[in-house]
């Protein structure tokens, strides 16, 4: 059994993962801010599935609270840190750029600090998709240059790897960063699309779809996901070229699928016809987008199995339930 700390506990992957860990017997620490970014109180839901377990411990404190959190690591002695609280959400870092500041930058230098001062076995962060920017050559892969990010969002996620990297490289800390694609499933994001087209199906509003629906857009189920972060966290990198042990990879389906095909199978796990505004293509929007998983199979035999359709049964199973008649 390990101690194992995994912020973003309360957010749709945290969750996810520090459930997994807690059914393996782990002892999980989760931390989280518990920001109004999204609902709340689906946040606190999740948390309140958590704490049901003996082995979780939830702590509610920011990661720009320095003290708090070395603190924290002095007491616990983690085996492993699962990073994957960060502000998320491209269009809002317009918005509120010092959001993204504080949390995706300053945040993760202080737990990168409290790594080097309490070091662990295995310090696995999220990045994103978003990093790869202007890049339309497909399948994405970590082979590809990532200095040209769209939006403040993408930038902060690169200067996360890199500074992971770094510290890898001074401190021996041994880091892998995973890029996430488009994850969806129960407990999911409200602020994704998959759970917007699903209210407005239900409500009968029309959905948006640009370039007629037929925008190439890598869809990972939650379980999936989850599987291979786990397997990344049992087996830290091995040194690069340079010596220092650092891995960057994708994870996602590498099975892009239209998005009219997406819409059609929600319908048809729905039970209603979806109203479909079809627009032209968005400028600056890329046609296709997925992910080159070759390395994370080939190094943690990962494999994603959900189909699309079994997947969103399941995230409508639980919508219904929490938002419908089950509750």
């Amino acid at each position: 059994m390990k101690r194992i700390l995994v912020t973003g506990a309360a957010g749709f992957i945290g969750f996810h993962v520090a459930k997994r860990l807690l059914e393996q017997g782990h002892e999980i620490v989760g931390f989280d801010n518990l920001n109004d970014y999204y609902d709340v109180e689906l946040k606190k839901a999740r948390v309140a599935l958590l704490s049901k377990t003996p082995n979780f411990r939830f702590v509610q404190s920011d990661l720009c609270e320095e003290k708090s959190l070395m603190d924290l690591f002095g007491e616990c002695s983690f085996d492993d840190v699962i990073h994957l609280a960060a502000q998320a959400g491209v269009r809002y870092s317009i918005e509120n750029p010092k959001a993204y500041i504080q949390s995706n930058l300053i945040g993760f230098f202080n737990v990168l600090e409290a790594v080097r001062a309490y070091p662990v076995q295995h310090f696995v962060y999220a990045s994103s998709s978003s990093v790869y920017g202007y890049n339309k050559t497909t399948p994405l892969s970590t082979d590809q240059k990532t200095d040209s990010p769209v939006s403040l969002y993408a930038a902060t996620k690169k200067a996360d790897e890199l500074l992971a990297y770094s510290y890898s490289n001074l401190f021996g800390i041994k880091a892998t960063g995973l890029r996430f694609f488009t994850v969806y499933g129960p407990w999911g994001r409200p602020d994704m699309a998959y759970f917007s087209f699903t209210k407005k199906i239900l409500s009968g509003e029309p959905i948006s779809l640009f370039n007629n629906g037929e925008m190439l857009r890598d869809f990972t189920y939650i379980d999936d996901i989850v599987e291979g972060i786990i397997r990344v966290l049992e087996q830290p990198p091995l040194p690069d070229e340079n010596g220092v042990c650092h891995a960057v990879y994708n994870i996602g389906n590498h099975n892009p699928v239209p998005l009219l095909d997406f819409v059609r199978t929600l319908e048809e796990v729905v039970g209603k016809k979806a109203l479909i505004k079809y627009l032209p293509m968005q400028p600056g929007d890329v046609y296709q987008t997925y992910a080159d998983v070759t390395p994370l199979m080939e190094r943690f035999g990962y494999k994603p199995s959900t189909e699309l359709k079994e997947g969103l049964t399941q995230f409508y199973k639980w919508f219904d339930h929490y938002y419908g008649k089950g509750k």
